[in-house]
């Protein structure tokens, strides 16, 4: 299935909320719009509460915003936008591969207003894919990684962190002028229960009868070089992600919905094992 986390185009830039606030109306949707970008331009904070409502600033704190996308959603507007208009509902269109911003314009007898109400699901839906595109690329660099590192050491990692002073994870911090890790310091953080991109990650550390090669453990001797594995799930099913992913040192990237109890369940998984419920994600996807 064609998912649509290939909706993927940023939503950060907006993440808004249902408000009853008394917005801010246009003769035009147009009009609207402009206004929107004028203030996003200008960093303005009194004309965002007019347009978008007053608790915007909780759906769209300061320091949550990519500034990178907002750079982005103004020079596409400046390249091109147009309004597609149906009825009393306006959607606004930029840069040359048509970017939507997820929150509709509406007519009503005051006049033209952004539609929070009907952008929140749209949102939801966007943020979702986009946390689903991080998390199979997550899974296939922590993979990439794990290969460096048996490279190096010849083993593969136990944890993400390195222990203080130590390599013996993927990450370890490095002086100026030293070679990198393999593993970045964003993935994985440190702080226990922490997620990445609206994902947890857990390794495994051995696979199941359903793995090629069939059940085994990765560790030998203490040192686990028989392979590795990996299984990320969303941190709140349905709304940061709905797919749960695995991938082991063959580099193939499973997966499967495993429903309302995501987390109950995704923790109870121990071993790398893609029986006929898990799915090989396609390239295209």
């Amino acid at each position: 299935m064609k998912r649509l986390r290939n909706i993927l185009i940023s939503a950060g830039l907006l993440l808004l909320p249902l408000t009853g606030f008394a917005q801010q109306t246009f003769t035009s949707p147009e009009l609207a719009a402009q206004a929107l970008v004028k203030a996003i331009e200008a960093h303005d904070d009194a004309s965002l509460e007019q347009l978008l409502g007053n608790d915007w600033q909780v759906y769209l704190p300061p320091k949550g915003v990519d500034p990178d996308e907002v750079a982005r959603f103004l020079r596409d507007w400046n390249i091109s936008h147009k309004i597609a208009k149906q009825g009393d509902i306006a959607h606004l269109n930029v840069g040359p591969e048509n970017w939507q911003l997820p929150i509709p314009m509406k007519h009503t007898a005051q006049g033209w207003s952004f539609d929070m109400a009907a952008g929140a699901a749209e949102i939801e839906i966007r943020t979702i894919g986009r946390n689903e595109l991080s998390a199979i690329q997550a899974v296939s660099a922590y993979a990439d990684a794990q290969h460096e590192y048996q490279q190096i050491t010849g083993q593969y990692a136990q944890r993400f962190v390195s222990t203080e002073g130590q390599h013996d994870g993927l990450y370890w911090p490095v002086k100026e002028g030293e070679a990198p890790s393999p593993l970045g310091p964003a993935f994985g953080d440190a702080q226990a229960g922490s997620d990445y991109h609206g994902y947890y990650y857990r390794i495994l550390t051995s696979q199941g009868a359903n793995a090629s090669g069939g059940a085994l453990s990765y560790i030998e001797n203490g040192k686990m070089t028989q392979g590795f594995a990996l299984i990320a799930w969303p941190a709140a099913y349905g709304h940061t992600g709905v797919t749960s992913f695995m991938i082991n040192q063959q580099g193939e990237v499973y997966q499967q919905d495993l429903g309302e109890n995501t987390d109950a369940a995704a923790k109870a998984i121990t071993t790398f094992d893609p029986d006929a419920k898990w799915q090989k994600v396609d390239d295209g996807e």
